[in-house]
């Protein structure tokens, strides 16, 4: 339970800032092209705290559903104008000043997303060295070639130092050719370069790891088989294990290695096991009965407990990407666009069926990974802040209807037509804006849900 508040509250403090972000796009271009600005509102429904500011007494309004904001300006289509205010009115404005105003807001969002991947840089990204652990047989990796030990150092000429900069890189190039050269390190010092066969899109778009299916997994950290902590209510816990505990034997076999036991105990959901360990220096005797969990239709045994990893082991494999004021804007201008790029060519992919709709995820979803990257630190959350505020970016671009992008795509046909659209025309279409959007939610919540089902 302190898991759920942890991940609502910070999702409602990446979503407080991101709408303000966005909104205030609006706000700052509206006053500059002297369009009067009635209110500015974080979130939609019953105000629950209100403010006038300014020489306009501009509203400044928070209000109960936090899922986006509205900056309202005075406008004749939408009520009485003064005709002493008439000419500060937004529909009375030039094209380029509307088409100014309504695009600020997702720019706003790109130059965040700039600012907030800089900031991420200079306070150091920590991640796991690209190196490989283990190649799974007949998947593209053994096929170029990778070997175990392999350290990752550029994915289609980009350098790369963590594994999450090699996923991103790995999704970036596959997306764009049907063979990816990686540049590895050998664990005898030598440089190659693999040549790795992606092929269609759907082997990098599809649900689960990228990794995973491209037949690599990293190296990580050795675990020990001394625990380091066990999950309250868990099968562990209830059993009586507890941190220090090292773990012996189960079942009469001893086992040395972590990884044997997790197998161990996944080949036995709901069965009772007898397990030997060792607690201060005394051998002692337990059982416990593995929960059974259902992973992506396959049932097997959990008991809630993890290892203590070995320091060393971590700190050999530990990267830490830093740079300093001017190098860190430059490197959060090169990965907002890197995103942006990465983001509308899945969102194409989407649209065309060549990936999974399983990759849409909803308010559910972002909470979980909200209150993770909050929980890891402040340049992981800033690294989550940077990319959904591409993804808003990007998604109030598109044209349709109700988003800024359908503004915009209104405004091209008045360039065009010399006028104009009908208000009978804009309801038309602001119907089926709705409709779009409406549907989109659906799924994203219904993938969520399906995910929080499944696990």
């Amino acid at each position: 339970m302190t898991g759920f508040f942890w991940s609502l509250a910070s999702f409602l403090v990446a979503i407080g800032i991101l709408v303000t972000v966005h909104e205030f796009g609006h706000f700052w271009v509206a006053r500059r092209l002297d369009v009067k600005v009635l209110r500015f509102s974080i979130g939609f429904g019953r105000p629950l705290w209100r403010r006038e500011f300014g020489a306009d007494r501009t509203e400044l309004v928070i209000a109960s559903v936090p899922l986006g904001g509205y900056v309202k300006m005075l406008d004749e289509r939408e009520g009485e104008v003064a005709p002493a205010e008439a000419l500060r009115a937004f529909n009375r404005k030039p094209l380029r000043s509307r088409a100014a105003i309504v695009v600020a807001g997702p720019l706003t969002n790109f130059l965040f997303a700039v600012l907030a991947y800089a900031a991420m840089y200079m306070i150091g990204v920590a991640g796991l060295k690209p190196v490989v652990g283990e190649i799974i047989p007949d998947t593209p990796a053994a096929e170029a070639g990778f070997q175990p030990g392999d350290l990752l150092t550029r994915v289609g000429g980009r350098e790369v130092q963590t594994w999450e900069v090699a996923v991103l890189a790995l999704l970036d190039h596959g997306l764009s050719a049907q063979e990816i050269e990686v540049e590895v390190r050998t664990a005898d010092g030598r440089l190659y370069v693999r040549r790795l066969p992606v092929g269609e899109d759907r082997l990098l778009l599809e649900e689960g790891p990228l990794l995973d299916r491209l037949g690599i997994r990293p190296q990580r950290p050795r675990p020990d088989t001394v625990l380091a902590g066990v999950s309250r209510g868990g099968a562990a816990e209830r059993a009586g294990l507890r941190a220090g505990d090292r773990l012996i034997a189960i079942e009469g076999e001893r086992l040395d290695d972590w990884g044997a036991w997790v197998t161990r105990i996944r080949e036995r959901p709901g069965q009772l096991i007898r397990m030997e360990i060792e607690r201060d220096g005394r051998r002692m005797d337990l059982a416990l009965t593995p929960e059974a969990v259902d992973e992506e239709g396959r049932i097997t045994g959990r008991i809630g407990a993890w290892p203590r990893i070995d320091p060393g082991d971590a700190e050999r494999l530990r990267s830490v990407v830093r740079y300093g004021p001017f190098e860190g804007v430059a490197r959060g201008a090169q990965r907002t666009w890197d995103m942006t790029s990465l983001t509308l060519r899945v969102l194409w992919r989407l649209v065309t069926g060549e990936a999974s709709l399983k990759n849409v995820s909803g308010p559910v979803g972002i909470a979980e990974y909200a209150g993770v990257s909050a929980a890891v630190g402040p340049a992981a959350f800033l690294a989550f802040l940077g990319i959904v505020s591409v993804s808003l970016g990007v998604l109030n671009l598109l044209p349709i209807p109700v988003l800024d992008g359908g503004h915009l795509l209104y405004y091209c046909i008045e360039a065009v037509k010399g006028s104009p659209l009908s208000e009978q025309a804009e309801e038309i279409g602001a119907r089926i804006g709705f409709v779009l959007i409406g549907a989109l939610m659906i799924l994203a919540i219904y993938n969520d849900l399906t995910r929080l089902v499944t696990r």
